[in-house]
């Protein structure tokens, strides 16, 4: 296919001369005035544009400045008979290709239009591999290559460029948060902000606040206006993470904004509009909190447009050697220590575990090593105790011998992990086998590292 060359002139004999010397190599088009070109290139690509600084009444560096509004990488060659530095300088600043003067020379002209194909041509390769390399940069973040791994992948893309609300669900610790930001950053909104808000962190007299802003002296203490999450987030994205520890009273403003992408601060009388990208991620069941009536089923739906499952580390225990690369090789860095892998008895440890705290316990069995080992190989022995008792108790301990030889933060530690599972991370459930409060958990929860 011709490359396509437009002239845009108001003197037909020009058109004519410069069609006839470009028809050979060139698809040719010639306007005598900036409309009809301006229309066309709403519905066409066009490669080239030869356009004359005065079109009768009208200005052609105002014409130029609108074609680059329509395609950012179209090459523009000026062309005038009224030649000054002031709008040769004007034309380039605006972003022109280069500047002629007539009476054209047709060699130089061919010359420059194969260059500034060139250069159009060049432009598309670097704006493809920026694509590619600042995807690549964003997935790179989460690690693994098993089947389950490739599934979120496929779903990471077909969601990057729609404005569809996202539901993550799985355990703790599979990295829900770091797929939102893959989602954010690799799509169309990723030069505008991504906020997160943690809706199991904040407290629930203030979750409000911190959804919406507030207006000063909505309250004592409001000295001055605030702008809530969802304001800041404005044409970017929000990650509410733990949704399903929303208080159920908050989930019907949640529900009214995501349906008129509306919202009032508190102690305003105005009504904010925001364009927001949605993405929720939960750890619980919401479909047994939505028959406990603990969820609203409407903002469900809402959330749960699409759905994406992240697999817990047992299911992807394939992934643990490179997720171990990867973590030992951050910890060498922070710690300035010369860690040069596993040995094989470690490897193997860890590739029969079954991780209930799943990439983050990893993580955490990792830095630990890392902390206590002389550096060179880590071996078992750097291991903490929990993946020693693990073991020892895998080869055919005893129940009486373990709770004999495990400390009381350790059995507390795996009873709660435990029950977690048993519960599928409803805390509300978790808490009340325990026999503990629900703030007592959280506590216990953050302490082990289990959040």
């Amino acid at each position: 296919m011709k490359p396509h060359v437009w002239i845009i002139d108001d003197e037909p004999g020009i058109c004519a001369s410069l069609s006839l010397a470009l028809k050979k190599d060139y698809d040719v088009r010639a306007f005598d005035s900036a409309a009809p070109a301006l229309a066309l290139l709403e519905h066409e690509s066009c490669d080239v544009v030869l356009l004359d600084l005065r079109i009768g009444s009208e200005n052609g560096l105002d014409v130029l400045r609108q074609l680059k509004a329509g395609d950012p990488h179209i090459a523009v060659i000026m062309m005038t008979a009224y030649g000054s530095i002031g709008s040769s300088v004007e034309a380039m600043k605006n972003g022109a290709f280069t500047y002629l003067i007539k009476p054209l020379d047709i060699d130089e002209l061919l010359l420059f239009i194969a260059q500034a194909l060139e250069f159009r041509k060049l432009n598309e390769q670097v704006l493809y591999l920026s694509d590619e390399l600042r995807s690549q940069r964003h997935y790179d973040e989460i690690i693994g290559e098993s089947e389950p791994m490739q599934r979120v992948y496929a779903m990471i893309d077909r969601l990057k460029d729609v404005d569809a609300n996202v539901l993550i669900t799985g355990e703790s610790g599979t990295g829900k948060e770091l797929v939102a930001k893959a989602i954010h950053d690799a799509g169309k909104r990723r030069n505008e902000r991504f906020i997160v808000v943690n809706c199991a962190a904040i407290p629930e007299n203030l979750l409000e606040l911190e959804f919406f802003g507030y207006k000063r002296g909505a309250f004592t203490g409001a000295s001055q206006d605030r702008k809530g999450k969802f304001e800041l987030a404005d044409r970017g994205t929000i990650f509410l993470d733990e949704i399903g520890d929303m208080p159920i009273n908050l989930q019907s403003k949640l529900l009214r904004l995501l349906q008129n992408k509306e919202f009032t601060p508190v102690g305003a009388s105005d009504t904010r509009h925001v364009d927001v990208r949605v993405v929720a991620a939960t750890n619980r069941d919401l479909k047994a909190m939505i028959a406990e009536q603990k969820f609203r089923e409407d903002l469900y739906y809402r959330l749960n447009v699409m759905n994406v499952r992240m697999p817990a580390l047992r299911e992807r225990l394939s992934d643990v050697p490179l997720l171990c690369e990867h973590f030992l090789k951050q910890f060498s860095e922070e710690m300035n220590k010369s860690i040069s892998g596993l040995s094989a008895e470690a490897s193997e440890q860890l590739m029969h575990y079954d991780y209930p705290g799943n990439v983050r316990q990893l993580a955490n069995i990792l830095e630990y090593a890392a902390i206590v080992s002389a550096g060179g190989m880590i071996d078992v022995k750097d291991f903490p105790e929990e993946l020693r008792v693990h073991r020892e108790h895998s080869d055919g301990q005893s129940v009486d011998e373990y709770l004999s030889s495990a400390s009381l933060r350790d059995i507390e530690r795996r009873a709660i992990e435990a029950t977690l599972r048993k519960n599928n991370g409803r805390r509300d459930q978790t808490a009340a086998d325990l026999g503990i409060s629900k703030r007592g958990l959280l506590n216990k929860i953050n302490e082990y590292g289990l959040s």
